[in-house]
């Protein structure tokens, strides 16, 4: 195989493995780049590859995704190799059917894998709104501030970080497992996404203050009931954050003005310690961004916007528009 030949073989086994295990809609699988290297001599030690890299990975087999996402990812995978001239391949439909015969779930796994070779893995809902939340699963803006805060650890590392809508819990989990900081304070205010938070952190490694640690050495992690609309100043003031996040939650115009009281809170409880302040969104309604950003002036807080950064480590929707903002907080004033 050619040089050039083998690193297109790479990037298209990485995509499927990326895209695979965090269970993303199958019409965003590269199958026409497949289509074209299935002609190739070495079409079916690809698709072999494949299958050891989705439904054969050893992540996927501890953390199955539903079986209806892998039931319909294998059926197509079938159907490409049966669209070449070529011998069948048993291990595809032996794939199937075990999946087959697993039994679906109205949770489902996906995982993220980091550049350190870990992996960050979720128990999700199955329907995209659940239980009256969007909570319950991982957003855009989560994957790319994720990869902000990989790319940029000195702004975590030993320090105590305050998240604000965790939801499932994919950007702190990152953040506890490749950025290193002293401690970790996931946040929201719904029961049933509270409750999955809990389980995502813990089957992730990480202990909650009632379980024995598993590693003293890394960070002290929290999972707070915070409401915007109910919390105190006192109560923020006991977090102690020296940074502050927030993913994905300006979807409506209610929530943008109770988070940006909790940020004005923020300012007045720790005046001469302000936290650095991260949140990023994606831009589905201009009207919500601007609001964000004219509420932000109203109140004295100064912020700017990250520069894009350069690597893109997980699967997400590559038209989507998700900016990052960064907010002082030291010049708020009252209003």
């Amino acid at each position: 195989m050619a040089p050039e030949d083998h690193e297109g073989a790479t990037s298209l086994l990485q995509s499927f493995e990326r895209r695979f295990l965090a269970a993303r809609a199958l019409p965003s699988f590269p199958w026409q780049s497949l289509e074209e290297k299935l002609r190739e001599p070495s079409g079916s030690e690809l698709l072999l590859a494949i299958l050891q890299k989705t439904v054969k990975h050893p992540v996927c087999v501890q953390h199955l995704p539903s079986v209806k996402y892998a039931r319909c990812f294998l059926s197509k995978l079938i159907k490409k190799h049966e669209a070449v001239p070529t011998e069948p391949l048993d291990a595809l439909y032996e794939a199937l059917a075990e999946v087959l015969m697993a039994e679906e779930s109205t949770q489902c796994h996906r995982s993220y894998l980091l550049p350190s070779g870990d992996s960050v893995t979720l128990s999700e809902s199955t329907a995209i709104v659940s239980h009256g939340t969007t909570g319950l699963v991982t957003w855009d803006a989560a994957l790319y501030l994720a990869e902000w805060a990989i790319e940029n650890p000195a702004a975590f590392t030993d320090r105590t970080v305050l998240e604000l809508g965790s939801g499932a819990g994919l950007t702190g989990l990152a953040i506890c497992k490749a950025c290193c900081p002293r401690a970790f304070i996931f946040s929201d205010c719904h029961g049933q996404v509270l409750e999955q938070l809990r389980g995502n952190v813990l089957l992730n490694g990480f202990p909650l203050d009632m379980h024995t640690p598993i590693d003293p050495s890394g960070p002290k992690v929290t999972v707070a009931e915070l409401d915007w609309d109910k919390v105190t100043t006192s109560q923020l003031s006991a977090f102690q954050a020296d940074v502050v996040i927030a993913a994905d939650v300006l979807y409506c115009g209610e929530v943008t003005l109770s988070l940006v009281r909790v940020l004005k809170m923020l300012s007045h409880c720790q005046r001469n310690n302000a936290p650095d302040v991260y949140v990023a969104y994606t831009i589905r309604n201009q009207d919500t961004g601007k609001l964000f950003i004219k509420e932000l002036d109203r109140t004295g807080i100064y912020w700017e916007e990250v520069p894009p950064h350069a690597s893109k480590l997980f699967p997400y929707e590559e038209y989507s528009a998700i900016v990052i903002l960064k907010l002082v907080l030291n010049g708020c004033h009252s209003v």
